[in-house]
């Protein structure tokens, strides 16, 4: 069975994550929770990470916009990536990684 261009995205975040050992879930996509949520929820050095996986020139819903300025006025961190800026995650991953062996 092929995957969908979206879900190699978020293979590609997900292996991301394991590399530098970030704890996170993915809340199940059904008709019980609220709409809008992100892909992937992290939690890194105490700081809350979303993940929104878009594939091409996918776009983000109002619904999931919504939840993005929610996460981000309560000062967390919301990202939507793709397939062009996946190495960006992994970069910044890298930076946080190297601020937080400096601080401790």
């Amino acid at each position: 069975m092929a995957q969908t261009p979206e879900v190699k995205v978020k293979h590609a975040v997900r292996t991301i994550l394991d590399e530098h050992g970030v704890y996170y879930f993915c809340p199940p996509a059904n008709g019980y929770g609220r709409q809008g949520i992100p892909d992937i929820i992290c939690c890194l050095d105490g700081h809350f990470v979303a993940i929104e996986c878009k594939a091409g020139k996918g776009v983000t819903t109002v619904l999931q916009e919504r939840e993005i300025a929610k996460i981000r006025k309560a000062h967390g961190t919301a990202w939507v990536i793709n397939e062009t800026n996946v190495g960006q995650l992994k970069e910044w991953l890298m930076k946080i990684e190297d601020l937080y062996g400096k601080l401790f």
